[in-house]
Parts: C-alpha cells; sequence; structure tokens
C-alpha cells in the first residue's frame, strides 16, 4: 500500500528529484514506511510506501530487467503468486517477492491490457522509456483514488490532489460543477473535483499520455444484471459461499499484522465469520460505540466477536469534535458531506495501534440491495400514474410559491417526478437547480444555470445501465457514482489519515461479477433487502438478533450533537459574516435552518453538516493555498467557458 505523485514535462524538460520529492511530502501518512523517486528527462515517479508484502525487498519504483519499463503502484494484487509463476514459466526474472514485480512484466506481454489480468485494488503509474508513453490506471470498482492535471502542457498525477498542488498550486481554481455536484450529493463523483483543472481518473479507466496527447478509456464495466438462469437457493447459497470465501481468503495474505472492521452489521459480520473460519488462530477485531445508545451498535458487535471467537477490541467514542473536524477538514482536498467519515477515523485510528491491514464490509449494499431508499423508491412507484404535465406544472409555477420549510413541499417535488428522477431527487440535499433554489442567493443560482446540471450524468448512467428491472438499474447507478464517489472515497482518506490499509472483500470484481448477474429476487424478496446475504448470514451462525433488526449504518448521532455539543462550537460559523459572503446561501435562509433545528421544529442536521463541512473546508484547506482567492464571493471569478468542457479524453456524461 502506497501513495504516488509523478510527472511528465515536456521533452525539451528534465524532471527534478526535488519537484517528486516535494509531491510525495503531502502523502506521507498514506506511506510512512519508504519513499523511492525515479527520474530520467522529462519523467518522474514517485511513492511513499506502507510495507504490507515484502517488506525488506518491495522498494519502489520497480523495474523490468533491463530497466526500460518503471512502476510506482498503490494497492494490492490478490493473484499475484499465480501471475508470478505463469510470467516465470514465459522466461521472465524477478528481482522482488512484491506483488508490484507482476506488474512491468504484465506490461511486457500484453501492453496497457495487462490490467485485464489483474485481482485487486490499484492505482498505477507506469512509464516505458521505449515508447515514451505513461499509463495510469484504476482498479474497477475505485477503492484507490488516482487524481491527474494538465498543465502547460505537463502531465501531473497524485494519489491525493495535495500532490498536484504541491507543485502547481496555482491549479487550486475552483470547478462551478464540482461545486454543484457537493451542493447535490455531498461529494464529488469522477471525473470532476472541486478544482477546475484537477480530474480523477474514473473506475475502471486507463489513461494514456504519449507526445502531450492524452486519451482516457474504460477498460471494464459491470455485466449485464439478471442474466444467470433460474437457480435455486441451495445452488446459490453455495456458490455465494466460494466465491465469498476465496476473496476473503486471498485478502488475509499479508507480511504484517492483520484484522477486520467489525461494525456490528450483516456485511462485515460475515466477513469476520469467514475469516474466522480461515484462519489457525483468533483474529484481530475492532469496534467504536457511542455514548448515545440509539446510534451504538457496539452490543451486535461484541455478539460477533463472541461468536467466533475473536480478539476484539471496542471504543466508545465521546469525540472531541471540534479537534477532529478541524484536523480532518485540513486533510480532506474537497468538500466531503457524510458524517460517517468520523467514526471510520475513530475505528481505523483504533485499529492501526494493533494492525496494519484490516478486512471491511463494504459494498455488500450496493450489491444485495441494503440500503432503505430502495424501499422507498419501490414504494413510490406508485406516483408514477401522476400526468407528467401536471408534474411539470407543479414544478415550473407552484413549488416555489410555498413558504420554504412547509412541511409536504418537499414531497409534492419528489412526487411530481418520474421514476428515476424521484430517486435522484431523493439522494440530493441541496438541489441548486431544482427543489432547493430558494436557499440561494440569486448571484449564486444566476452562476449555476450557465453550467450544466449535475442530474444529467446520473440521468444517464441511469438510462444506460445493462438492467431491465428498475432496482437493478438503481443498484448500478449506485455502483457507479455512491460507491466510488462517497463510501469507496471515506474509507480510503480516512484509513490513510491512521496509515491503515483496508481491504474490501465484497468488492473482488469476480464476486461482484457474480452478483450481479443474479435474479433480483436473490436480492430482495417480499421487501426484505439482502435476501440470499442474510440467508448466508445464517447459515454462517451469525446471531438472529442482528439479522432482524433495522438496518442502521454507521452513523452519527448529528441530531442531538447539532442541538447541544456542537451547537456553539460550530453552528455559530454558519452564521458568522465571513461565512455569509462567501455568497453560496441567502442569509436568511441559512438563519432560518439553523433556528429550526435549535428549536427542534424539524431535524436540519443532514443539510446543517454538510455546509458546516463546507465552511470548514474553505477555512481549514483551502486558505491555506497559496493561490486561494476564497475569502470572497470566488465562484463569480471561475471562467464561465471552463465547465461546458469534460477533461480531455472524456465524455461529458462519462461515470
Amino acid at each position: 500500500m502506497c501513495g504516488i505523485a509523478g510527472l511528465v514535462l515536456r521533452t525539451d524538460e528534465t524532471a527534478d528529484n526535488a519537484d517528486v520529492h516535494r509531491m510525495c511530502q503531502t502523502i506521507v501518512h498514506r506511506g510512512p514506511d519508504d519513499e523511492g523517486i525515479f527520474t530520467q528527462g522529462p519523467v518522474g515517479l514517485g511513492m511513499r510506501r506502507l510495507s504490507i508484502i515484502d517488506v525488506a525487498g518491495g522498494h519502489q519504483p520497480i523495474h523490468n530487467e533491463d530497466k526500460t519499463v518503471w512502476v510506482v503502484f498503490n494497492g494490492e494484487i490478490y493473484n499475484f503468486p499465480d501471475l508470478r509463476r505463469e510470467l516465470e514459466a514465459r522466461g521472465h526474472c524477478f528481482y522482488t517477492h512484491s506483488d508490484t514485480e507482476v506488474i512491468v512484466h504484465l506490461y511486457e506481454e500484453m501492453g496497457s491490457e495487462f490490467v485485464q489480468k489483474l485481482r485487486g485494488m490499484f492505482a498505477i503509474a507506469l512509464y516505458d522509456l521505449g515508447r515514451k508513453v505513461l499509463l495510469l490506471a484504476r482498479d474497477r470498482l475505485g477503492k484507490k483514488p488516482l487524481h491527474y492535471a494538465i498543465h502547460r502542457g505537463q502531465l501531473l498525477f497524485g494519489s491525493e490532489i495535495k500532490a498536484i498542488l504541491a507543485l502547481r498550486p496555482e491549479l487550486a481554481q475552483l470547478s462551478g460543477e464540482g461545486l454543484l455536484q457537493y451542493f447535490y450529493f455531498g461529494y464529488i463523483t469522477d471525473p470532476h473535483t472541486v478544482f477546475e483543472t484537477i480530474h480523477k481518473l474514473p473506475p475502471g479507466h486507463l489513461l494514456e499520455w504519449r507526445d502531450g496527447s492524452l486519451n482516457v478509456r474504460p477498460y471494464w464495466d459491470l455485466p449485464a444484471y439478471g442474466t444467470r438462469g433460474a437457480i435455486s437457493e441451495e445452488q446459490c447459497l453455495e456458490e455465494l459461499e466460494q466465491q465469498l470465501a476465496e476473496a476473503v481468503r486471498i485478502r488475509m495474505i499479508s507480511d504484517v499484522p492483520l484484522g477486520a472492521l467489525l461494525s456490528g452489521g450483516v456485511d462485515s459480520s460475515i466477513i469476520v465469520a469467514l475469516m474466522a473460519r480461515a484462519s489457525s488462530k483468533p483474529i484481530r477485531t475492532f469496534s467504536i460505540g457511542f455514548k448515545a445508545e440509539s446510534f451504538n451498535e457496539a452490543e451486535y458487535a461484541r455478539a460477533v466477536a463472541q461468536q467466533f471467537g475473536t480478539d476484539h477490541s471496542e471504543l466508545v467514542v465521546d469525540p472531541d469534535l471540534k479537534e477532529t473536524l478541524n484536523y480532518l477538514s485540513t486533510m480532506l482536498e474537497e468538500p466531503f458531506g457524510d458524517s460517517s467519515m468520523l467514526p471510520t477515523y475513530y475505528v481505523s485510528r483504533m485499529a492501526r495501534k494493533h494492525v496494519t491491514v484490516a478486512l471491511s464490509g463494504d459494498g455488500g449494499d450496493e450489491l444485495f440491495a441494503g440500503y432503505d431508499r430502495y424501499l422507498v423508491a419501490m414504494d413510490r412507484q406508485k406516483f408514477n400514474q401522476l400526468p407528467s404535465w401536471m408534474g411539470r406544472t407543479y414544478r415550473a409555477a407552484i413549488h416555489d410559491l410555498i413558504p420554504a420549510g412547509m412541511y409536504g413541499k418537499n414531497l409534492a417535488w419528489n412526487a411530481s417526478l418520474s421514476a428515476r428522477d424521484r430517486y435522484l431527487d431523493d439522494v440530493s440535499f441541496f438541489p441548486v437547480l431544482h427543489r432547493e433554489r430558494g436557499l440561494f442567493t440569486a448571484e449564486f443560482l444566476d452562476f449555476a444555470k450557465r453550467l450544466p446540471d449535475p442530474l444529467r450524468a446520473w440521468q444517464a448512467t441511469y438510462d444506460n445501465a445493462s438492467a431491465q428491472d428498475p432496482l437493478s438499474r438503481l443498484l448500478y447507478l449506485d455502483t457507479k457514482t455512491y460507491l466510488p464517489g462517497d463510501i469507496l472515497t471515506k474509507v480510503d482518506r480516512m484509513s490513510m489519515a491512521t496509515s491503515l490499509e483496508v481491504r474490501a472483500p465484497m468488492l473482488d470484481h469476480q464476486f461482484v461479477e457474480w452478483v450481479t448477474a443474479l435474479p433480483i429476487e436473490w436480492k430482495v424478496q417480499k421487501r426484505k433487502r439482502k435476501y440470499i446475504l442474510k440467508k448466508f448470514a445464517e447459515r454462517l451462525g451469525i446471531p438472529r438478533a442482528l439479522l432482524d433488526r433495522r438496518k442502521q449504518g454507521f452513523q452519527l448521532p448529528l441530531v442531538e450533537w447539532m442541538r447541544s455539543d456542537v451547537k456553539d462550537e460550530f453552528l455559530q460559523l454558519l452564521v458568522e459574516p465571513c461565512s455569509l459572503q462567501r455568497g453560496y446561501f441567502k442569509p436568511a435562509a441559512v438563519r432560518s435552518l439553523v433556528d429550526e433545528h435549535l428549536r427542534g421544529r424539524r431535524d436540519r442536521s443532514a443539510l446543517l453538516w454538510r455546509m458546516l463541512v463546507l465552511e470548514l473546508w474553505h477555512r481549514n484547506f483551502l486558505q491555506t493555498l497559496p493561490q486561494s482567492n476564497s475569502r470572497t464571493r470566488n465562484f463569480g471569478r471561475i471562467p464561465e467557458t471552463a465547465y461546458h468542457a469534460a477533461p480531455p479524453g472524456v465524455e461529458a456524461t462519462s461515470q
């Protein structure tokens, strides 16, 4: 596990070790054990290493036999022993025992198609000196991040945006599209970032840079949903066990201490059960709880740990929110509104005191339809009977006339939409161009109207899904957007902040392809979400009380905190002149949201939290950058033309 960074300059320029070192210094937390740099001519590759496999000999960058191909790599290749044997049989010579080295030899054999052979999580930068080509590759589901920017004929890349800004701080110019993405969803989906000329390489994509020309293309996508023929429940359970047990087993290969993050939910409990079965000694498990009993899952995690005889560590968190939020907002390069980042950070920090690698249950909800919102979407199909003209009339002529905060106003908007757009509205927080126009200043609304509709790419993703039934389309949409943009971003950033590697067996791409092909009735039956996964959990002996309880998720007691603990510390920030002068929200609307929540009239915690995170990001990250102009209404300074072109080589609707 590492962080990577580097650059390819113009052909008449020479890369400097010191520049690559500056980039690497910003991501030391991703790899505290080692640094490696390669420069030759215009090319510089760098890495920070968290040693997991071949601790003594796996120093990067790694090269091939004649040193014409060099690679830096962040992640783990779980099938590398098999790949190594195949490559050695074809005459390739290895000088390390690391998984990284299979990449350069696979490239020699297959060119850019080498990624098809990799089973794991990865962000890869490979330079071919002979062909003078740089390849960047990101794993299929987006577990590992990779960013890039093109500036004055140069390509810069890094695991984190900070690495790029360390060398080119002038690129810290806000992106209107990125801001709208955050307002709508609480995170920013690929290929966008919050900065105008810095992009995310989408999951399952390759980038090729040669002679100043960029080409970005997909190499993998989710297969068609529901293509598996008739299958009995027993056969389905047997195949599920075989597939997932193998995914767990290969992720337990490590030369350093390994454990599991145990939330007390179905998914992480299944992973722990399979780990316990595959291990000859008790595995380490880690869970946290909160003093607010309604948000404390520790008792369920404890029951699973007892059932499978794990060496369990538990921490009840009474967090110093001011210290933690200020610290994390200095590290978050983009505003990120998922409050579960805090418990993820706390459990990662606790686990890192004992282990270097931890397995998690991430991915189960997107694969097996585990979220409550899927049932809501199915229930609201009754609104399909409303004439479309009626909905258009309501949205255009009536909605804005209804007083803000009136009960039923948002539901009426939602009911007026198509089934697809109802779901998008359900997962939106501040839809600037749609339901929540009344919260924003006229200046910001005028600016936002000149930008592409943030929902357009999501609508295209839903429409283009290889699925027939509406629920499978939603699963495809979330796997392409919410999973990499929110869930995996949260896990990567919070675990890497503590130098912990997290592995997700349910996101093994072979397992994902198997689940995707299953008929939808094995995922939801008679309103029972995760039907076959819970049947498998029963077979493994997971306590029944855990399986029958209502899904809770890895959440914070935001409602209580925002009426007590953080009321004086943070909510006043939102109504300070500095915050209001940013020009996003109407001052009266902000004060109304705060007042409604504090008086207990409405639960506004989700909205207020995202406003708070945005403000802290402005103060603790953006304003600390040398080129920042964030103290005023900076969105008005962004060239209008900057937002109508997608990143080079990527279509505007790419997800």
